[in-house]
């Protein structure tokens, strides 16, 4: 009898460690881990937001921040990362012909408008002749620079210009000759701008904002709301149905999340879209 009570009894402990081990394993696989690439400001910042959310939905996401708009694409191509959060479809669309890429969109979460700024003008009528405008190297940014000039009156454009594509030999007419200069790097814009080299200076408003600088209170000429240009989450093709990447959507679309980038950035960052 005394055998059999330890035989219980062991027997027993050992189904304890192993019940109690599985249910360990069961709750450290219980969270899909989902790695996104994003710029540090608005995109990182706007996925901590949602970080809360979608640890509830069985997510355990991972930000992983790139200062540049070269390595992300690279990153998730490689299967670094799961999904990234940094650039607009133009940029997308331009990098995946370069780089014979198949990366796709799988939703659109918000815009950062675009704008010029200048230390010496406050409004972009005002450049005077020949005056020199610094822009960045980043090709897919060109038509949204030669819109704002086009809606203020100081150019026009061939016919039959697609803006999405466009390039500043599209320039019809300049009439005070405008002079465009862009080799430089996106992130090196601000920079530029307090340098006070040129007579205006165009900055994408996620830099901008890295930089202390609120696009809707300091630019002189500014993206409108309408425009195309909206940030989004990229993902591999195939991936973009998965459980996970639609929980992150879901989530940067929510009303709540949309209303929070309104009041958090202050006019800055301009939400997209909302599901719910």
């Amino acid at each position: 009898m005394k055998n059999f009570k330890k035989i219980l009894g062991a027997t027993l402990a050992t189904a304890a460690v192993v019940f109690g081990g599985a249910l360990f394993s069961q709750r450290a696989q219980a969270d899909t881990t989902l790695t996104v690439g994003a710029s540090s400001s608005p995109h990182a910042k706007i996925l901590e937001h949602v970080k809360p959310e979608l640890k509830k939905e069985g997510i355990d996401l991972k930000i992983k921040v790139f200062n540049d708009y070269i390595l992300p694409n690279k990153a998730l191509a490689n299967k670094e990362l799961d999904a990234n959060y940094f650039q607009h479809t133009p940029f997308l669309t331009n990098w995946n012909k370069k780089n014979n890429g198949t990366l796709i969109n799988a939703g659109g979460v918000h815009l950062e408008p675009i704008g010029v700024y200048s230390k010496k003008y406050k409004n972009l009528k005002d450049l005077p002749k020949n005056a020199t405008v610094y822009v960045s190297s980043n090709v897919a940014d060109y038509g949204r620079v030669l819109q704002i000039f086009k809606d203020a009156g100081l150019i026009t454009l061939k016919k039959g210009t697609d803006l999405t594509n466009a390039t500043f030999d599209d320039i019809k007419t300049n009439k005070k000759n405008i002079q465009f200069k862009h080799t430089f790097e996106a992130k090196l814009m601000p920079k530029l701008y307090e340098s006070n080299e040129a007579d205006a200076t165009v900055i994408n408003a996620n830099y901008a904002v890295q930089a202390g600088i609120n696009p809707a209170k300091t630019a002189i000429a500014l993206e409108k709301k309408s425009s195309p240009y909206v940030n989004i989450i990229a993902v591999r093709k195939g991936d973009k149905n998965k459980t996970a990447i639609k929980k992150l959507v879901k989530a940067l679309q929510s009303k709540s999340t949309q209303k929070w980038i309104e009041k958090e950035f202050d006019g800055a960052v301009l939400p997209a879209k909302s599901t719910k």
